[in-house]
């Protein structure tokens, strides 16, 4: 329970200083910014995925593992404003709604979600394949535990 108090105040922190950074940000602006942040986080998960079931390049792993565990501690979360769980002209989401109205479970889940990231990292520093295949599926379980409940097909 410490590790989840102190991530969530380490988060509700940087939301608040991240905040003021992006308080001239438009919700359209918000959204194409966090789309980005997941797309390269994406394309890092298929550059782990194409290792684990290639020929397996400790070096790419790990510097796509940090890739993801960066984007993850960036505080993204402050991309989720007011105004950002809807489309915006022709800047569309699929965010759901739900997300503001459970922003306690969002919490939960974007913590495990860089605790997962976090861990991704460190295993692939160590560089062994069947310890990264691993962690890649709890990240991925990870991602998986928000799309189910808060991102729209």
């Amino acid at each position: 329970m410490k590790p989840f108090l102190t991530t969530t105040l380490l988060a509700i922190g940087a939301l608040g200083l991240a905040s003021t950074a992006l308080a001239d940000l438009k919700p359209e602006e918000q959204i194409k910014y966090r789309q980005a942040g997941y797309s390269f986080m994406a394309w890092n998960m298929g550059k782990i995925k194409a290792n684990l079931e290639g020929d397996y390049n400790a070096e790419q792993v790990a510097a796509a593992a940090n890739a993801i565990a960066a984007i993850a501690n960036s505080g993204m979360g402050a991309l989720y404003g007011p105004g950002t769980d809807k489309n915006v002209g022709d800047v569309k989401t699929r965010l759901k709604p739900e997300f503001f109205a459970n922003l306690e479970d969002v919490g939960v889940i974007a913590g495990n979600f860089v605790t997962a990231s976090n861990q991704l990292a460190a295993v692939a520093a160590e560089g062994d394949q069947a310890d990264v295949s691993n962690a890649f599926g709890e990240v991925g379980r990870a991602c998986k535990a928000c799309h189910d409940k808060y991102r729209a097909d």
